[in-house]
């Protein structure tokens, strides 16, 4: 199974959308069921998380998801998935714990002191998995190892022999999420989409500009650096609910219009941009668009499909596509999540 192919299965699980297409509409959560990531139906889950798989809660299966998910954007082997989930099954029981032995923290209980980062940083799962990942990759003949020797090698472990314990767990979480066999055509049912993923990356691109950074702590998006008139693609199935010109003349207030190109000084405003409202109350912004949006008001838009192309009207400094994810269904600055942590969480890292 290709790292593509498997990120795609990831997307459609995630827990923020667990989602079928019916109709018009999206169903989520709730008593509605969703659908696997070939379309056949889940059984009703949470608005609030991933379902239990087995033993493991909401939460941990959560903590699992983000682990995989790195591993599947590194490129790590679905061998190297079941090694780091039984390693945080044993270090903290996927858990992102603040604290334990010594200076501890997090899922793999990676500490400061050895050099893993800081313990914010160590807070973080997807950069803890991906430490856990770096480490692993180094290590020659990972893959042929036993489960136990592979993780001691990265972890170090007072208890060398604990991680085999996990194993069949490991397995039965990895398989949960990215394993599932394809059906035939004739075992899908008609309000289930086996086309795509829930979630795809809006353009491809280098990240230029962070989320909030120490620089620009107002910026609350990410600038994917992209060429001119490259295609923006809906990041995932909603409802169009703005696209308009929205860019001011920061001298007098007046209109400075999205027929020619921004100014990082003179201008204010989005430019050209779209809002997309998805299930579970997530919104989307495209912002900084060339010409006027492929879509409008209320059009219902398909995961991947284009809705505008990069360019760089409002306040801009050059082409790029200036992207957002608000929670809650709100377009305000308290709203707006980290797209990039985000993204990695819904199985389309950016």
């Amino acid at each position: 199974m290709s790292s593509r192919m498997v990120t795609t299965l990831l997307a459609a699980v995630m827990a923020v959308v667990f989602v079928c297409l019916t109709g018009p509409t999206l169903l989520l959560g709730g008593a509605t069921a969703g659908c696997d990531p070939h379309g056949r139906p889940l059984s009703p889950t949470s608005r609030h998380g991933w379902p239990a798989v087995g033993p493991w809660d909401r939460e941990q299966v959560g903590h699992a998801a983000t682990i995989i998910s790195v591993g599947s954007a590194k490129n790590v082997p679905r061998r190297g998935w079941v090694i780091a989930v039984a390693t945080a099954m044993q270090e903290s029981t996927l858990r992102n714990l603040a604290s334990g032995d010594r200076d501890s923290v997090g899922l793999f209980q990676q500490r400061p002191s050895q050099g893993w980062g800081t313990p914010s940083q160590l807070r973080d799962p997807a950069y803890a998995a991906g430490k856990f990942y770096d480490k692993l990759l180094t290590i020659p003949n990972w893959q042929t190892m036993p489960l136990t020797e592979a993780a001691q090698r990265v972890q170090i472990s007072a208890y060398p022999d604990a991680y085999a314990k996990w194993e069949p767990d490991a397995n039965l979480i990895v398989d949960t999420i990215a394993g599932l066999p394809t059906p035939s055509a004739a075992t899908v049912p008609d309000h289930c989409d086996i086309s795509s993923g829930a979630w795809t990356q809006p353009v491809r691109a280098v990240i230029g500009s962070g989320f909030r950074t120490t620089d620009r702590p107002g910026h609350d998006g990410v600038d994917l650096i992209a060429p001119r008139g490259t295609t923006i693609r809906a990041a995932s199935t909603g409802t169009v609910t703005r696209a308009r010109c929205n860019a001011i003349d920061a001298r007098d207030g007046s209109d400075w219009g999205c027929h020619r190109d921004g100014h990082p000084i003179l201008t204010k405003g989005c430019g050209w941009y779209v809002d997309i409202a998805h299930p579970g109350g997530i919104m989307t912004r495209y912002c900084h668009l060339d010409k006027p949006p492929l879509v409008k008001v209320g059009d219902y838009v398909a995961v991947g499909q284009p809705i505008g192309v990069v360019g760089t009207t409002g306040h801009s400094s050059g082409p790029h596509l200036h992207f957002e994810v608000h929670a809650n269904s709100t377009r305000g600055s308290r709203a707006a999540q980290d797209p990039v942590r985000f993204m990695i969480e819904v199985g389309a890292p950016l």
